[in-house]
């Protein structure tokens, strides 16, 4: 068993979007403290955290400041710079660690490590200009779905390819950066799985839940999702796998397609998941607190479910539900603390749970 970091630790967190507001609120739970870094003057993990620092991520002298003054640093988005990990990686442990980032903030590296380790997922190539990508749709046919490799999150950085006439479109669509080209999986629907790896290497897995996406936004995660037992061991077995490869520490979600020819992987996440938010309500130990104990040294909870849940997300104008859904009696709220309304942007999730 490894030492646990005792209450009272600071817990350097990058990023203050609801992510690092939720966590925070997890670490709150076992004593601890958090120090949010984030570029925004007052991020929604800002409300409840302990201190945040305002800086860009290529402020060294914030950074290094950041860094002394906490005990241990995590974060809640993937695409962190290079260089401010450059700069932290000396100050302070970072978990998970650089291994995981460096695999999921390209999408090409991501899905040769996927391949390598295994594992199925859709057919790929790498793009670098019109001619590899005239290449790649020879080999992989259309439709296929053009991405960048690096920064594309929530349907953005990608552009759909119908036809091989429209290559040329879907390259300046998403100006002409470095690219994957994915052929489309003939799958029945989607699932994530979320795992956590201890510092000890303990593994734990909460069960597989079902995804719902519109305009390439998550719209709701229902638990149970539809599997076969074998299907639901074969998922977290290949969580667990990813997350021993990387010597992972700390919570992953695992996106997975569910096909006649088994479990395909869509991509893997180095963070706790929209997808796993059902866990604040259908749970004992939820993703935000098993990601605290996982980086911690505390044992993991075990995941298991005590209700059936289904998570919905709210985005833009469904804030005007707000005030019907807070009188639902199976409904609890969580809501970010954002100042302003945006289409597309997430305000908060409603967890229903399922009554037999």
């Amino acid at each position: 068993m490894t030492a646990s970091l005792p209450q009272g630790s600071i817990i350097g967190i990058i990023g203050g979007g609801q992510l690092g507001r939720m966590l925070s609120v997890a670490a709150s739970r076992l004593g601890f403290l958090c120090h949010i870094y984030d570029p925004s003057a007052a991020p929604p993990a800002g409300q409840v955290a302990y201190q945040v620092t305002t800086a860009a991520y290529d402020d060294e002298a914030a950074l290094r400041a950041f860094g002394n003054a906490v005990d241990i640093i995590t974060y809640e988005f993937e695409n962190i710079p290079t260089q401010a990990l450059d700069v932290l990686q000396d100050l302070a442990p970072i978990h998970p660690g650089r291994e995981a980032l460096r695999v999921s903030q390209d999408r090409l590296t991501e899905k040769e490590f996927l391949r390598n380790l295994g594992l199925q997922t859709a057919p790929f190539a790498d793009v670098t200009d019109a001619a590899s990508l005239d290449a790649a749709l020879a080999e992989i046919g259309a439709p296929a779905i053009l991405k960048t490799r690096r920064f594309g999150y929530d349907g953005k950085g990608q552009a759909r390819i119908a036809s091989r006439d429209q290559a040329a479109a879907a390259l300046k669509e998403i100006q002409n950066a470095p690219a994957i080209i994915e052929g489309f999986v003939d799958f029945t629907h989607e699932v994530s799985v979320i795992a956590a790896r201890s510092l000890d290497g303990a593994v734990a897995a909460f069960d597989p839940g079902e995804n719902v996406h519109s305009e390439g936004i998550l719209r709701s995660t229902t638990v149970p999702a539809r599997l076969t037992a074998a299907q639901r061991t074969d998922a977290v077995l290949m969580a667990a796998k990813i997350a021993n490869a990387l010597n992972y520490v700390g919570v992953l979600g695992v996106e997975l397609f569910v096909t006649s020819d088994g479990l395909v992987v869509n991509e893997i996440a180095p963070r706790v998941h929209n997808s796993g938010h059902w866990t604040q309500n259908g749970c004992v130990v939820d993703q935000f607190e098993q990601h605290i104990r996982a980086i911690t040294g505390w044992p993991l909870g075990d995941g298991q479910r005590h209700s059936d849940v289904v998570m919905e997300n709210l985005i833009g104008n469904d804030m005007d539900r707000v005030p019907e859904l807070a009188q639902s009696t199976d409904c609890a709220l969580h809501l970010y603390g954002k100042a302003e309304t945006k289409p597309g942007r997430k305000m908060g999730h409603v967890n229903r749970i399922i009554r037999a």
